[in-house]
């Protein structure tokens, strides 16, 4: 294993937008662990039940590694030869030291940002970009990228919070985004296509988790319901890298 980042060019001003200090200790607890990541991968394991054997024994890609968590989740999902971390941040090598280790396969950390993957063309057989992307300025070309990198019939595991989640006045108070970049459902399932990709439509999953809400399911909770008619706050996706 290589408990050492790689190093990368310098990060462009204003390419992505750093945590806040509440974000970074949300990362740590058992709500983001459980209800935001593990429901996550839960769900695109269920869109794509054929990915662990896809999968196992080749390269996965994790961006927007921060702490770490994703790690072991990826290792014992997948069962891949090897995975590479990538995030832009530069002391997340520290902070996620103890789930690399805890991975159980060779992690190789790379201080870089998602438009400048240090990786060939063709190398990874599985991408997983989870909660990142509504981070990073470049959309376009953070997708390029990915594209470039994932080899043929690849897979991207996409886990994003839409404009309706990000522009709420919770997320507003407590965390930090490029406001101007984000986007609803369609929106990214657009600029996937514009990339390259292809996905199917029971590829698709569209959750409406309490975490997610204004109200952070209190209305549910009072005997409201769901409604009916509502913008999408999360959308998860398999996309693929056509042969």
């Amino acid at each position: 294993m290589n408990p050492s980042p790689i190093p990368a060019a310098t990060t462009p001003a204003h390419s992505f937008v750093p945590e806040t200090r509440f974000g970074l200790w949300f990362l740590s607890t058992a709500t983001w662990r459980v209800h935001v990541l593990q429901r996550a991968l839960n769900d695109l394991q269920r869109l794509a039940p054929e990915l662990p054997e896809l999968v196992k024994g080749g390269v996965v890609l994790d961006i927007g590694t921060g702490q770490g968590h994703s790690l072991p989740e990826l290792a014992e999902r997948f069962r891949p030869s090897q995975i590479h971390a990538l995030d832009p941040e530069p002391d997340f090598s520290e902070r996620c030291d103890a789930m690399r280790q805890a991975a159980g396969v060779p992690v190789t950390l790379h201080h870089a940002p998602a438009e400048r993957i240090p990786l060939p063309d063709a190398s990874v057989d599985l991408v997983l970009c989870h909660q990142t992307l509504h981070h990073i300025v470049d959309q376009a070309g953070a997708l390029a990228e990915v594209f470039r990198v994932l080899k043929p019939g690849g897979r991207l595991l996409l886990a994003e919070s839409t404009r309706a989640y990000i522009h709420s006045w919770i997320i507003r108070l407590l965390f930090r985004h490029p406001m101007h970049v984000q986007r609803s459902a369609p929106e990214f399932l657009e600029m996937l296509r514009q990339a390259g990709f292809e996905m199917k439509p029971e590829q698709i999953s569209t959750p409406y988790l309490w975490w997610s809400r204004k109200d952070l399911g209190a209305l549910e909770w009072l005997g409201f319901g769901v409604p009916a008619v509502r913008e999408e706050t999360l959308l998860n996706v398999v996309a693929v890298k056509p042969r």
